[in-house]
């Protein structure tokens, strides 16, 4: 957004916390990559040029990135510098008060992400004191956690990522299941990425779909970027070893009780995946591009047992750690402006946040497209966005 403020001759200022790049230099697991490929890392201006474009970046690297992007637009970022409030100035505007003076303008863009802070369900209340609790924005390595099995809640990207690395650790996994999206990392010899972007996918505006409140919240699709470009889901595993059960409802005494609809839930994964790649070979088709990839296929459906674990006694069971890989919402007890709504996200059309003139929000999942999640989605949210500000400031 810098850049694009910088390239309408806005005057303008980025306040940062820590360094340039601090979430994923500091909150990220060491062994944590990119879902995207490398060639998808592009921010406005800048474009990947190494010699890896197939390949994943880790939370280090990508933070190198950013960093090596703020220093090429000469952005004017302040670091070390911690916004405490954000309310409106007496006379119009916004008055921004940080551990190191105040501003006052007429515009502000909240660019501080989804992730901020991890949630963790009610029945984590129910857990023993004597067993581990961790989010995944706490997990450091899989050397560090006590000794014993491990339950990981949640099945999305982060849960399926951390239940692997740590069953290949050595120590007994089992994975709670919910909601999921089920997503081959290849498809027809291409990334599914690749698939994604050529048939349009990523460009689906927020004013295209049925529900964007519904799309927004969509758990992230269980994949895994790895230099070997291995699949991540359920089958996988299952079969190296990881226990598969149903999703978390409660904990009770020391015992975890699991919803006996992981049949269901799976079977709608599987449903929606094929769905997608029922896209994909329908815009194959009508490209021409049938004879460029490999033929048309479908995976095993995800393997569920025929009985499913109703409950564990999580001490019978060997688990000294939980890990609440349960999702992440975004953090702003530092806002006094009233435009939240009642789950604590800022309302907004588009990113041009509701009832708040001359205030916007950038970097949330699907903020104006699909491709709002990824990395390279700040190219078209922050053109549209600065236009937008752009106009509103020369009223």
């Amino acid at each position: 957004m810098s850049q694009r403020l910088t390239e309408r001759s806005i005057d303008h200022v980025v306040i940062e916390r820590g360094e340039v790049g601090n979430s994923w230099r500091t909150e990220r697991w060491p062994t944590l990559r990119l879902l995207t490929p490398n060639w998808q890392t592009q921010l406005p201006g800048f474009a990947y040029d190494g010699n890896d474009p197939d390949g994943f970046m880790t939370a280090s690297e990508v933070g190198e990135v950013v960093a090596k992007y703020a220093a090429a637009v000469d952005a004017p970022v302040r670091t070390g510098t911690t916004v405490q409030l954000l309310r409106y100035a007496s006379g119009g505007g916004y008055e921004v008060v940080t551990d190191h003076g105040t501003w006052r303008a007429p515009s502000v863009v909240l660019a501080t992400g989804a992730c901020n802070v991890a949630t963790v369900p009610a029945c984590a209340e129910g857990l023993p004191s004597s067993i581990a609790s961790l989010t995944p924005l706490q997990y450091r390595g899989a050397s560090e956690l006590p000794d014993g099995a491990v339950l990981v809640v949640g099945a999305s990207a982060t849960g399926a990522q951390l239940a692997d690395e740590i069953h290949r650790s050595g120590r007994p996994v089992t994975l709670s299941v919910g909601e999921h999206v089920r997503m081959p990392r290849t498809y027809r010899d291409r990334d599914v990425f690749w698939w994604m972007d050529g048939a349009g996918l990523l460009d689906e505006r927020y004013d295209e779909v049925d529900d964007v409140v519904r799309a927004r919240h969509v758990p992230s699709a269980q994949l895994i970027g790895s230099p070997a470009r291995v699949a991540l889901d359920l089958n996988s595993l299952s079969s190296n070893g990881v226990r598969i059960v149903g999703r978390l409802g409660r904990i009770s005494d020391g015992v975890a009780q699991f919803a006996g609809s992981l049949k269901n839930v799976c079977a709608l994964a599987d449903l929606k995946m094929n769905r997608l790649l029922n896209r994909f070979d329908e815009w194959a088709s009508e490209t021409g591009i049938d004879d460029a990839v490999g033929p048309s296929h479908r995976f095993e459906p995800t393997r569920v047992e025929s009985t499913p674990t109703l409950s564990l006694d999580l001490g019978e069971a060997g688990i000294r750690t939980v890990i609440w890989a349960t999702g992440y919402r975004p953090d702003y007890s530092w806002l006094d402006v009233p435009v939240l709504d009642r789950k604590g996200y800022v309302r907004h059309d588009g990113g041009v946040v509701t009832d708040a003139p001359g205030m916007y929000v950038l970097g949330m999942p699907f903020l104006r497209r699909r491709r709002s999640t990824f990395i390279n989605g700040a190219i078209s949210d922050t053109e549209d966005l600065a236009g937008h500000l752009h106009a509103y400031i020369g009223e």
